[in-house]
């Protein structure tokens, strides 16, 4: 892929970003773009930070690691897939923001490691809102309780909630998703004022002006970014 190509793509993104928040009444400043960089090259990843993109997200722990030495000191690398308690220790510290804390025993595993290494790890709660079997996350129902108890972690710090959307041909029909996740986000602002609660993250490539419209302020674009993989994979 041509550097012209990615930039094309980001001025896009971020036009659309304006025109969604702005359809919404709200403004545009403070959307975080995470572009996902699962299966592309770090080569390709430094010319979307050429165009102004720091916030880096992948899914896998290996990949991350293995791109990181070749990545300028300036990024913040996010992981936004499921996080093995196995695979913390060699995270924590290089991490941003943890967006897929998914267990108690996780929460446990990074407060531990944070702990050893003297810091505290940003994490978000993920909330598996549409129920699918297939995804990771709390349910709902379980994530005030389990926010309160994270909030006596001394080596994690709570600051949001993600979800990860069905995959479906219409985006509107994720608008409920995002909606209800947005009300549990505020109602856990409101019972845990001492609890930062900043970032939202929902939204991907096929879904993120909906997204927007409903409150997102971090939005995981891969596809709309890198367009499809060389290897014939699609990260939204």
């Amino acid at each position: 892929m041509e550097r012209t190509d990615i930039r094309d793509n980001i001025i896009s993104l971020r036009g659309e970003v304006c025109k969604a928040a702005e359809k919404a009444g709200r403004s545009p400043t403070g959307i975080k773009l995470v572009a996902v960089t699962k299966n592309v090259p770090a080569e390709v990843i430094s010319m979307a930070m050429e165009e102004g993109i720091n916030d880096l997200g992948e899914n896998r722990v290996q990949e991350l690691l293995a791109k990181d030495p070749h990545i300028d000191r300036g990024v913040n690398w996010h992981l936004i897939g499921h996080l093995q308690t196995n695979k913390v220790k060699t995270v924590v510290g290089k991490i941003k923001l943890i967006h897929s804390l998914d267990s108690w025993r996780l929460a446990v595993e990074i407060n531990k490691r944070s702990g050893d290494l003297g810091i505290v790890s940003e994490v978000l709660v993920q909330v598996n809102i549409s129920g699918e079997k297939s995804k990771y996350g709390l349910g709902p129902e379980e994530v005030q309780d389990f926010i309160k108890d994270a909030s006596d972690l001394g080596g994690i710090a709570v600051r949001g909630l993600m979800t990860v959307a069905p995959m479906v041909d219409n985006p509107e029909e994720v608008r409920p998703v995002f909606r209800e996740l947005r009300v549990l986000f505020e109602g856990i602002k409101r019972a845990f004022p001492g609890v930062s609660m900043e970032y939202l993250s929902m939204g991907m490539t096929d879904d993120y002006r909906v997204a927007v419209e409903e409150g997102s302020n971090i939005l995981r674009v891969g596809t709309g970014i890198f367009g499809v993989r060389a290897v014939g994979k699609i990260t939204r």
